[in-house]
C-alpha cells in the first residue's frame, strides 16, 4: 500500500471523518494514522470491537472517556522531579473519577460487549490515590487540613493578619495622623498595609514609603508600629509556602508510585476513545463488518461509496471463475466510481473499519493495492498525460504479484486508438498472468471481445436508461455496453438507414434498425431524400465561385492573412497562385488569400519599367549595358521569380 493509492481513493478523507468522533487529541492522532493490516485475526478483532461498541452505544451514547493530554503532561513533569500544582491535581482527580465511572459503565455492558467490556478490567483500583488527593485539596487549593503543621501555620497567619488590620485601622482613625492623611482609609501595596499620607507631610509620619500616587501628591507609608508585625506575617507566609510545597511533593510522589497503573488506565481510556470513534462513524454511514478471506474472492453486496451523497449501490462478485473485470459504459456513467468504491472499501475493511454494504459482503485481504485513475500529469518532469500514466503502470507491472489488487481507469487512453487498445490489452494480459486481481474500465470496443474470449476475464457494463437518456450508474456483470450512440440517435429521431450505415462503418457488419413507431415518415424521409438538381446547381455555382480573378503586373493587393500590402509580379498559374512581392520578398500566394487594393494604372504610367520594383540594381545595370552594345563575356541571368 502506498500514499498515492490512499490519496486517489480518498482514504485519508475517510480517516478525517472517523477522527471527528474521537474525544481526545491522542485518539484523533491514532485514527489519522490507521493503515491497512494483512493480519486476518487482528482485523477481525478490530471489527468485532466495533460491533460490540455499537451495541453499547445503542444502550448509552455517553461513554465516560476523559482527556488524556493533561495527565500525560503531569506524569512527564513528575518524572522530572517537579511537584504538580493544585490545579493539576484537580485535573488528575477528575481523570481518576472517570476511570472509576468507566469501569462501572463497562461492567454493566458485559452482556452485550463481553470483549470490549473486559478491557476496563485492566484499570486498577486507584481509589486510595483519589481519596488522598481529595482530602488534601479543596476548591483547587491545598486544604488547611492537608497537614497539622499547615493548619497551625494558617491559624497563626490569620491571627497575625487580624492584629495588623486592627493596629493600622486604629492609626487611620487617630487624631494624631488626621491632619497628614489624604484619606482616612487603609490601603494595601504588594501585600503590605499602608496609609495614604499627603506628600508635604511625609516626614511627619514615622515609617517606610512603599509607593506614591501617579500625581505625586500622595505617598503610601507603612507605619513603624506595624512594620514588625508585617515582617512576622511575611515569615509565616514563607513557612506556609514551604509546607504547601512539601504536601504537593508528597502527593506527587504518590502519583509516581502509581505511574504504571496510571499509564495502563490512560492506554485503556485511549483505546476506548478510538473504538467508540470507529463505532460512531459506522453508525453514521450505516456500516457493518465485512467478512474477510484469503481465497481471492470479492463479493460486494449493495455496497455504497461513503463519500457520495445518495450513491447507487454496487453489487459485484469476483474470484470463483473470474479474477479480472473489464467495465464499459458511457462517460459519467459511474465506471470510475465503481473502481474507487471497490478500492476504498477494501482499504477501510483491512484497516478495521466498517463499510456501508449489506450482510454477506466478503473481501480478500490484499497485501498490495495499486491504482491508475486520473491523468496524474507531472508538470515538473514535463511528462504528458499518457507518458505519466504509463510510468505509473510500468511501476505496477514491476511490483504486482498474486497478492495484488489493481484498479485501472480508461487504460490506454491518451494516444493513438489502435495502439492504445493494443497496449491496454497486453497490460491486462500480463497483470493477469502475474496473478493480480484486476478491475479495469475502457472505452475500446475491442477490449470487450478480449475479455469475452480470455479465460478468467469477465465483462461488465454501466447501465444506461434509453427512456430517460441518462445513466443509471448500475453495474451489470456478464454484459457488454451496447452501441448507445446508435440507440440514442434512433430514439431522438434519426433515420434507421443512416444509423445502419454508421453501424457498418464501425463494426464492418450489417445490422437492421427499426424506425420509431411514433416517427413521422415524411420528416424521416427528408433526412435521406436527395435532390440531383440541387447537387448539379451547386456544382455550377461552386464552379463560378472558383473562377480566378485577373490581376495585372503592378497591381497593389492586400494579403488577407496578415493585412500586409504587396505588388503583383506574375500569375496566375494553373492553381490560381500569384507571385506577390511583399516587403522586397517574392511570395507565392493563392488568389483566395489576396484582394485588390489599388490597380496598377492608378499608380504607374503606361510605359513604367517595373524592373525598378522587381529587379535588383545589378540586374538593371547589366541590362542597360547590353541594350546599348554587345560586351564580350557579359551575360544577363534572369532572377528567380519566386
Amino acid at each position: 500500500m502506498n500514499q498515492k493509492t490512499f490519496e486517489v481513493l480518498d482514504f485519508y478523507t475517510i480517516l478525517e471523518h472517523v477522527a471527528r468522533f474521537a474525544f481526545t487529541e491522542r485518539g484523533k492522532e491514532t485514527v489519522l494514522s490507521l493503515e491497512p493490516s494483512f493480519n486476518k485475526k487482528q482485523i477481525e478483532r478490530w471489527l468485532e470491537e466495533i460491533d460490540e461498541a455499537k451495541e453499547v452505544l445503542k444502550i448509552s451514547s455517553s461513554v465516560p472517556v476523559h482527556s488524556l493530554d493533561d495527565v500525560s503532561q503531569m506524569m512527564e513533569q513528575a518524572r522530572k522531579g517537579m511537584f504538580l500544582r493544585p490545579d493539576q491535581f484537580s485535573q488528575l482527580q477528575s481523570f481518576l473519577d472517570h476511570c472509576g465511572k468507566l469501569k462501572r459503565f463497562m461492567k454493566d455492558k458485559q452482556y452485550v460487549a463481553p470483549t470490549v467490556a473486559l478491557y476496563a478490567e485492566s484499570i486498577e483500583d486507584l481509589s486510595d490515590l483519589e481519596t488522598e488527593i481529595q482530602s488534601s485539596l479543596r476548591h483547587g487549593q491545598v486544604d488547611d487540613y492537608a497537614s497539622k503543621e499547615l493548619l497551625k501555620i494558617r491559624r497563626q497567619k490569620h491571627n497575625q493578619l487580624a492584629e495588623i488590620k486592627d493596629r493600622i485601622g486604629r492609626l487611620a482613625k487617630s487624631k494624631k495622623l488626621a491632619t497628614y492623611m489624604q484619606e482616612h482609609v487603609v490601603a494595601e501595596k504588594n501585600g503590605r498595609f499602608v496609609l495614604p499620607i499627603k506628600a508635604t507631610y511625609r516626614n511627619k509620619v514615622k515609617g517606610t514609603v512603599l509607593d506614591s500616587s501617579s500625581s505625586g501628591a500622595t505617598v503610601f507609608i507603612e507605619p513603624e508600629e506595624v512594620t514588625r508585625l508585617q515582617e512576622e506575617l511575611e515569615m509565616t507566609r514563607l513557612a506556609e509556602e514551604r509546607e504547601v510545597e512539601q504536601i504537593l511533593y508528597y502527593l506527587t510522589a504518590l502519583v509516581l508510585e502509581q505511574e504504571r497503573p496510571l499509564q495502563i488506565a490512560m492506554e485503556t481510556m485511549h483505546q476506548y476513545d478510538v473504538i467508540f470513534a470507529k463505532a460512531k462513524y459506522s453508525m453514521s454511514i450505516e456500516g457493518r463488518a465485512a467478512t474477510l478471506n484469503t481465497d481471492y474472492k470479492i463479493d460486494l453486496i449493495e455496497a455504497k461509496h461513503p463519500l457520495i451523497h445518495n450513491p447507487v449501490p454496487l453489487t459485484i462478485s469476483l474470484g470463483e471463475d473470474y479474477h479480472a473485470l473489464v467495465i464499459t459504459g458511457p462517460n459519467t456513467g459511474g465506471k470510475t466510481v465503481t473502481l474507487k468504491t471497490v478500492g476504498l472499501l477494501t482499504l477501510m475493511a483491512q484497516s478495521g473499519l466498517h463499510i456501508p454494504a449489506h450482510q454477506g459482503t466478503n473481501l480478500h485481504i490484499f497485501q498490495q493495492l495499486f491504482v491508475d485513475i486520473g491523468d496524474g500529469q507531472s508538470i515538473t518532469e514535463n511528462l504528458s498525460t499518457f507518458s505519466s500514466r504509463l510510468v505509473n503502470i510500468i511501476e505496477i507491472l514491476e511490483q504486482s504479484n498474486d497478492h495484488t489488487l489493481v484498479l485501472l481507469d480508461e487504460l490506454g487512453s491518451g494516444t493513438d486508438p489502435a495502439e492504445g487498445m493494443g497496449l491496454a490489452t497486453a497490460i491486462l494480459d500480463q497483470l493477469y498472468d502475474k496473478g493480480a486481481m484486476l478491475l479495469a474500465t475502457t472505452h475500446y470496443n475491442e477490449m470487450k471481445d478480449f475479455a469475452e474470449s480470455r479465460n478468467g476475464f469477465l465483462n461488465g457494463s454501466m447501465e444506461f436508461d434509453l427512456e430517460t437518456l441518462r445513466p443509471t450508474y448500475r453495474l451489470r456483470l456478464g454484459t457488454t455496453g451496447k452501441s448507445q450512440a446508435f440507440e440514442i440517435a434512433l430514439k431522438l429521431g434519426m433515420h434507421p438507414a443512416i444509423i445502419e450505415k454508421a453501424h457498418e462503418i464501425s463494426y464492418k457488419e450489417e445490422k437492421t434498425y427499426e424506425m420509431r413507431e411514433d416517427a413521422d415518415p415524411k420528416l424521416m424521409e427528408k433526412q435521406i431524400k436527395t435532390n440531383a438538381y440541387a447537387r448539379k446547381s451547386s456544382k455550377k455555382k461552386n464552379h463560378k465561385e472558383e473562377k480566378v480573378p485577373r490581376y495585372n503586373k503592378g497591381d497593389n493587393v492586400t494579403v488577407l492573412a496578415t493585412e500586409e500590402t504587396g505588388i503583383v509580379y506574375t500569375g496566375p498559374d494553373a492553381k490560381g497562385n500569384y507571385v506577390i512581392q511583399v516587403k522586397g520578398e517574392k511570395q507565392t500566394i493563392n488568389h483566395k488569400r489576396i484582394a485588390l487594393h489599388i490597380p496598377a494604372e492608378e499608380l504607374y504610367p503606361a510605359d513604367y519599367d517595373f524592373d525598378i520594383i522587381f529587379k535588383s540594381k545589378d540586374y538593371r545595370k547589366i541590362r542597360k549595358q547590353l541594350d546599348r552594345k554587345h560586351v564580350d563575356g557579359l551575360t544577363l541571368e534572369e532572377e528567380d521569380e519566386s
